[in-house]
């Protein structure tokens, strides 16, 4: 597949992602992280009729990506470690990740010891529990939305490209 027709679905993308993130939302929080592939609604209702049935998917869709959760993938440990091992089929043309963190504030950061970074921002008094939810495309096109515990209302979610880079970077390779 020529994935270079792919560049269109920059704000097709934003939209799954968005609609990752209200899916994540509605299910809570202290979730483990969840993995999508994206495909094209038009080939999954061609390829997968049983699957497009079951997700009330038609070809009237056509433009429009579908996230497919990856329900029997096993998501733990290091996050570059979970990506690493990742290579998606061609059809897939990008992922999006779901992943919960903890974020403390900048001017306390650089007091992190080295070797349990995670642990001690997860007890830090001034820590903020988010949720951040990264996509892909096979393009290099990314998308991002970002919401805070402690703000948990769909009003205050942040959206951008570039809100996680490293983990977008991390998933990206995983459609290289």
């Amino acid at each position: 597949m020529d994935h270079a027709t792919d560049a269109s679905l920059g704000p097709a993308l934003a939209s799954a992602v968005r609609e990752v993130e209200r899916h994540a939302s509605a299910a809570g929080w202290d979730r483990p992280p969840a993995l999508y592939a994206l495909v094209r609604t038009t080939e999954l209702v061609r390829d997968e009729p049983d699957v497009a049935g079951r997700l009330a998917l038609d070809a009237a869709t056509a433009g429009v990506l579908t996230p497919v959760a990856q329900e029997d993938l096993v998501l733990d440990g290091p996050v570059a470690a979970m990506l690493a091992g990742i290579d998606w089929p061609d059809p897939v043309v990008g992922a999006v990740l779901v992943l919960e963190t903890v974020a403390v504030p900048d001017d306390v950061e650089d007091e992190a010891p080295e070797a349990d970074a995670a642990a001690w921002a997860a007890r830090h008094p001034r820590r903020q529990e988010a949720r951040i939810v990264v996509g892909v495309l096979r393009t290099g096109s990314r998308a991002a939305a970002l919401r805070w515990r402690g703000h948990d209302a769909d009003e205050d979610v942040v959206t951008g490209p570039d809100l996680a880079p490293a983990l977008t970077d991390a998933l990206g390779r995983t459609l290289r």
